[in-house]
């Protein structure tokens, strides 16, 4: 059993500059409002025992310098539960939050809804969705840590609904509570570790390293800005030769004042680090099957080399909160020339439905919050194995598109290894994708094409020729905007 914190301690783990909220008026009644017998001596050696006068304390704090409301709950009064006096002080905090445009910080520890409330009780889970769905329509970003226990309605609420959740090690994360399980169960499954697992958590952080990490994403979540991000310059491949052939149209593939699709003004567009308008220097390949053997090379860098050359600091969102993770797809939140930029990279393999469904919740809380995006491409296509159709992939790749399609805040797309089908083009934006020159973009493998066609397989070269693979052939084609140069290439602009 992970230890149990109380409210203050919980508070102080994470600030040292907290001011309590003013208390709302709450009704009084004899025993509650069933009258249940003994609940106000129940609550008056709660209090006694705690130094609180209900489950929750609710203020503001500076968490490493981010401003933010904490909403913390104390386990020791009756079980750390919710009641109407509860829900009347979870009400005012958030409408807190919303007037003076905080973040909210649920500090979440406890076992459900008060049942000398009855149904009043449980009802407050309505009023605090209703308050967290208000705060999200609002543009404010929720980061809840759960601590032990979470569970019942709690976790179903301010926990489950957050828009990123951090967990204490060995806390008891669960809808079921531990004496409602069946006897069978195996304690495992109940824990944080077991959450993050199934893509419940985003991550399991200990508890002297909470102050920061929580600090870390009150940073980057609460910081929107209008203008996309540049295309990230390629990466050189170590050892790799410059490639022969001349490359075919301009390294943008537009016209230099033609800004990219984003439905914002230009002047708004990204003035440092602009797209090269020079043809890469470091050699294009010469052929289609040269493109997919580029792309397919052992050696080519991969989505986390990117990650590290662009970002300072990073967060990672884990899980499609369904059930699944996909170590295939990296999202999360970064820090890029002094602003944040969220971000959804495939790591090359094919990419899982779990996948997707990160990456869609990814770019839906970037939009909502104002955040540019970037996404690297790198995936041979959907898994296509018996598990992902089981698991809906169709569904989630419809998902992610739709995400893309409807985001009001600017996407960009880097082409940096393999682009499967439409595995691949549901990450990329529209009117907005970059290339790099070891990359291919394609309506299939040209094995598979072959396949199809019912040619031999030693005529997949020829076929990827003819289905204009290359990155030059995409930007003739208008697929992509242009093909980004080498980092280091003396002669790039």
């Amino acid at each position: 059993m992970a230890e149990r914190l109380s409210a203050r301690q919980a508070i102080a783990l994470v600030s040292d500059d907290f001011h309590e909220l003013a208390r709302p008026a709450s009704k009084s009644e004899p025993d509650g409002p069933l009258g249940w017998e003994g609940y106000d001596t129940s609550r008056a050696r709660a209090a006694e025992r705690t130094g609180e006068q209900e489950s929750v304390v609710c203020g503001t704090a500076r968490i490493e310098g981010t401003r933010a409301v904490l909403i913390a709950f104390e386990f020791g009064f009756l079980g750390g539960s919710l009641g109407r006096r509860a829900g009347d002080r979870l009400e005012a905090a958030y409408a807190h939050a919303r007037e003076h445009r905080l973040p909210v910080v649920p500090l979440v520890a406890t076992g459900g809804s008060r049942m000398q409330e009855g149904m009043l009780a449980l009802t407050q889970l309505q009023r605090v969705a209703r308050q967290s769905a208000l705060t999200r329509a609002a543009g404010l970003p929720q980061i809840a840590v759960v601590r032990d226990p979470t569970t019942g309605g709690g976790w179903a609420t301010l926990g489950a609904g957050a828009d990123v959740i951090l967990a204490l090690p060995g806390a008891q994360v669960a809808f079921a509570g531990s004496r409602v399980r069946p006897a069978d169960a195996d304690p495992a499954a109940y824990r944080a570790e077991a959450q993050l697992a199934a893509g419940s958590v985003d991550a399991v952080v200990r508890p002297e390293e909470l102050r920061a990490t929580l600090g870390l994403w009150l940073r980057l979540l609460s910081r929107p800005s209008a203008a996309a991000v540049a295309p990230p310059r390629a990466l050189p491949t170590p050892g790799a030769a410059t490639g022969s052939g001349p490359p075919t149209g301009s390294a943008t593939g537009l016209p230099a004042t033609d800004p990219p699709d984003t439905g914002l003004p230009a002047t708004e567009l990204p003035a440092t680090d602009p797209p090269a308008t020079g043809l890469p220097t470091t050699g294009l390949p010469a052929t289609g099957w040269d493109a997919v053997r580029r792309a397919r090379s052992p050696e080519r860098p991969r989505a986390e080399r990117y990650l590290d050359s662009c970002f300072t600091r990073r967060a990672a969102l884990r899980g499609d909160r369904c059930g699944g993770t996909d170590d295939g797809m990296l999202c999360g939140f970064g820090e890029h020339d002094g602003r944040t930029v969220a971000y959804a990279a495939q790591t090359g393999t094919a990419t899982r439905p779990a996948g997707y469904r990160t990456a869609t919740r990814l770019i839906r809380l970037a939009d909502r919050l104002g955040i540019p995006v970037l996404t690297l491409v790198d995936t041979p296509g959907a898994a296509n194995d018996a598990e992902a159709e089981r698991q809906g992939v169709g569904a989630a790749i419809a998902e992610l598109f739709g995400a893309v399609a409807a985001a009001r805040t600017p996407i960009t797309t880097l082409v940096i290894g393999e682009g499967g089908s439409g595995g691949a083009l549901a990450l990329a934006a529209p009117g907005n994708t970059w290339a790099t020159p070891d990359s291919y973009f394609s309506v299939i493998a040209p094995e598979l094409a072959a396949a199809i066609l019912k040619r031999p397989p030693d005529q997949a070269p020829t076929t990827a020729e003819q289905l204009r693979i290359r990155p030059q052939d995409l930007v003739e084609l208008g697929v992509v905007r242009g093909v980004v140069p080498v980092v280091g290439d003396p002669e790039a602009p």
